[in-house]
């Protein structure tokens, strides 16, 4: 056998290099780069072997270790799982940084490899800088907090090790039923250390991302229940569009004539003309598709993990209402006793697009449903265009929606935006939109964007983001500026947390600490220059105070040749209700406060209507 001595480093490195995966045809490597923040435990050896390879898999330099992680993310996302990055951090700070994005990549199941550095397996030094000790448990360090958060997790305590570790490590980002991040604690003596590999290790080597299929008794069951049925409705879920099914999903629909609603992960699925596409589900939704899911018979569920915001916390379906679950992920496929199809979505769509060919639809539920669906454009259509004190979020939203072009990616997380949009937004082309509400992190925002903007060279990547969001994490502008990915970033100011406020006060609360109006102050409150913050970074921006102003500052992003953003200020009290369903949410059981019993009776009523989880 023919050997090659290399580091651990070296190896790692080279065998990153050597896988590959097909998209539209064109061999790919499926690292395309990664993100760095370097220091004592990875600077020397890791960051050495980076370098060397710097022409093929290029290293970008992140602001902050959470921040790069997310964009890392952002990046994979626009490129539908199929290409992935790696992040790289020293040991201690670096790497406990990374956690909050390993929660975004497992909730979204997501790939993300993660390198950091870990103590000295030797243990000589010990404690070394920035290292965790624990008195019952000397093996343990900072890096063993990733372990439940995820999917694949190791320790490299000698360099023979990567053979194995490495392949796993893969193999758990690549299969969809396993999709998340996966973690690898660099010890730095092993590092440095070398090994003669097999060469064969490296040979370069194509991957395909595996389509499971259902158990066919199971499909059986699953078709069965179909045929049986009067009233069906679809929900959709971001696995439809990570399995590519768009194709497959819309003839089963329509030979059917089966309406769907769709997740906030889906709202890039299908053309908002779609005409069975009745709109959003749940707490960000709108009442047409939450009416067509308390009616339904059966929901067959495709690709969603079925979060509470999607099922309005379970209040939205129907004791009686059966389930069929296709899911990659058995954990989603067997909730509330779904009878659950294990298998990808296009698949899955495939074999019931044959078993299913004679089944149509009750001709009054769907005729119901399209006149809901036909409602709730009409709702659109007075929001966006509805005249306040001040601008609404639905009036930015409606102008974007103008200005953007089926070539754009919109990004946008946590906060008051995301419901807004999921609501309003009108679909141009098909997963054009990262909209990052399974972990519901605000900051990633601004890092999602910037990776989108390395992957998403077709049209613009535009960045919507709070006031909020924006001062948790914006460092990555400035990563945009000095690596050339530009993005556009408009950040809607209501001065606060102001979606959180209005969930305080909705439950009986008194305004407290999240509008900055409401928090602890010295001084009169004042929000910060955010054009003058992100033109300290070397981007390009302008505040604007009117729609028409807006829209002359969006054509001058386009032309910009950096990162550019559009600071508008927005009502903190306006919002858009349209989704009549329940979030549940804790609210006090004894209290003084009259607001407060009020809404504790409001809460107990909506409980009693909660599907149980049988």
């Amino acid at each position: 056998m023919e050997t090659i001595k290399l580091t651990t480093t070296q190896a790692l490195v080279r065998y990153l290099l050597s896988q590959y995966i097909s998209i539209n045809g064109k061999k790919e490597r499926i690292f395309y780069g990664g993100f760095g923040i370097f220091g004592h435990g990875n600077v020397t050896c890791l960051a050495e072997s980076l370098y060397d390879a710097k022409e093929q898999m290029p290293t970008y330099r992140g602001q902050n270790e959470q921040s790069m992680a997310m964009a890392a993310l952002g990046f994979t996302k626009a490129k539908n799982r199929k290409q992935m990055m790696f992040v790289t951090s020293s040991i201690g700070p670096g790497a406990t940084n990374i956690i909050t994005a390993c929660g975004v990549a497992y909730t979204n199941s997501l790939p993300l490899l993660v390198l950091s550095g870990d103590y000295f397996n030797h243990r000589l030094p010990s404690p070394v800088l920035q290292q965790i000790e624990q008195s019952y448990d000397a093996t343990l360090s900072a890096n063993d907090c990733f372990k439940p958060i995820v999917k694949y997790w190791d320790r490299i305590t000698a360099p023979q090790q990567i053979l194995h570790s490495l392949p796993l490590a893969l193999e758990t980002m690549l299969n969809p039923s396993t999709c998340g991040p996966v973690f690898l604690g660099l010890c730095q003596d092993v590092q440095a250390m070398s090994y003669d590999y097999p060469l064969e290790f490296f040979e370069k080597t194509i991957h395909s991302i595996p389509r499971i299929r259902a158990d066919e008794m199971a499909i059986r069951r699953a078709s069965d229940c179909i045929k049986q049925s009067k009233k069906v409705v679809i929900l959709a879920g971001a696995g439809v569009i990570y399995s590519e099914a768009q194709k497959e999903f819309l003839q089963f629909v329509h030979q059917c004539r089966i309406p769907f609603v769709t997740t906030a992960g889906a709202k890039s699925l299908s053309l908002y003309e779609e005409q069975f596409n009745i709109g959003p589900v749940g707490v960000l939704g709108s009442c047409s598709a939450n009416h067509l899911i308390k009616k339904a018979d059966v929901v067959i569920v495709i690709g969603s993990r079925l979060q509470d915001f999607s099922t309005g916390s379970w209040a939205n379906f129907s004791h009686h209402t059966k389930l069929i679950s296709i899911n990659t992920q058995s954990i989603d496929a067997i909730k509330h006793r779904s009878i659950a199809l294990v298998s990808d979505a296009k698949e899955a769509l495939k074999e019931l697009l044959e078993l299913c060919r004679d089944f149509r639809n009750d001709e009054n539920f769907v005729s119901e449903a399209f006149a809901h669906r036909q409602q709730y454009h009409l709702f659109i259509e007075s929001k966006i265009n509805e005249k306040k004190e001040s601008i609404t979020y639905a009036n930015v939203i409606g102008r974007l929606n103008q200005l953007t072009t089926q070539k754009d990616r919109l990004i946008l997380a946590a906060g008051g935006l995301p419901g807004e949009f999921n609501t309003l937004w009108k679909n141009l082309s098909f997963n054009s939109i990262d909209h990052e509400y399974g972990y519901s992190c605000m900051g990633y925002e601004v890092s999602g964007g910037y990776g989108s903007a390395i992957a998403h060279k077709d049209g613009d990547s535009i960045v919507l983001v709070g006031d909020g969001s924006y001062m948790m994490l914006n460092s990555e502008i400035y990563s945009s500026v000095l690596s050339g990915d530009k993005m556009i970033v408009i950040v809607c100011d209501n001065e606060g947390y102001a979606v959180i406020n209005r969930l305080q006060i909705n439950q009986g609360g008194e305004p407290f600490n999240n509008l900055i109006e409401d928090c602890k102050l010295a001084i009169e409150p004042f929000m910060v220059d955010f054009v003058a913050n992100a033109k300290s970074m070397g981007a390009d921006g302008n505040f604007v105070d009117s729609l028409e102003e807006f829209e002359s500052a969006f054509k001058r992003a386009r032309e910009s040749a950096v990162t550019f953003i559009i600071h508008i200020k927005v009502s903190k009290y306006d919002w858009t209700e349209y989704a009549d369903t329940w979030w549940e949410v804790g609210v006090p059981e004894v209290s003084q406060k009259e607001k407060i019993q009020r809404a504790r009776a409001m809460y107990e009523s909506n409980a009693n209507k909660q599907r149980k989880g049988v």
